[in-house]
């Protein structure tokens, strides 16, 4: 059953953003195993006790596809110039009375700086707050993590929160930074501001 927020393929610029698919397989691998020690710090972990991740890409990949058609996520791929460059997942969807959702990236190291991931969250921002009917994006971030917080800077997220112990994150519990935006807060849509920022740069 389609969603109305997924499937979606949404671009900016030389960024696209698209469903992570089983053809990523061998460049997420590449990208994953060159950037072991610059994603390491911020990846997430399990906890002792916890279920174990996927064992495989192809099970990671079959696992969120079925939680993107019970709309609990979207995984997207980020392409630049149609090739793989990271991720951009919006995690726990929760609709009711709350339609909030939870927004988690990482990027391959060699397109750092170039403004990638900005236009990339943007654009996935833009989409659940159009598309999807959601009303409230948060990311959390590791306060050591400075580029994760140049990021929410660039989109102009509020910090709303710190939250202690929050994830597990390379192997421990550690406390996060909460940044939140609503659907009130850009009326003409993240990226159009994001945009306008830079041209006032």
């Amino acid at each position: 059953m389609s969603q109305r927020g997924w499937p979606a393929r949404l671009s900016a610029g030389d960024v696209t953003v698209r469903p992570l698919s089983y053809g990523d397989a061998a460049a997420w691998r590449d990208a994953r195993r060159r950037n072991v020690a610059w994603l390491r710090p911020w990846d997430a972990t399990v906890p002792p006790g916890a279920a174990a991740r996927p064992a495989s890409f192809r099970a990671l990949v079959r696992r969120l596809h079925r939680q993107a058609r019970a709309d609990a996520t979207y995984p997207f791929a980020i392409e630049v110039d149609g090739r793989f460059a990271g991720q951009v997942t919006v995690n726990n969807i929760v609709r009711g009375s709350a339609q909030f959702a939870s927004v988690g990236y990482w990027l391959d190291q060699q397109y750092a700086g170039r403004g990638v991931m900005p236009r990339a969250v943007a654009l996935v921002i833009d989409h659940c707050f159009a598309t999807a009917g959601l009303h409230r994006i948060e990311v959390a971030i590791r306060p050591e993590n400075s580029n994760s917080l140049r990021v929410v800077e660039k989109l102009g997220l509020r910090e709303v929160g710190y939250a202690p112990k929050f994830l597990h994150i390379d192997g421990e519990w550690r406390d996060h930074r909460i940044y939140a935006v609503t659907a009130e807060e850009c009326p003409e849509g993240m990226l159009r501001r994001l945009e306008s920022q830079q041209s006032q740069e």
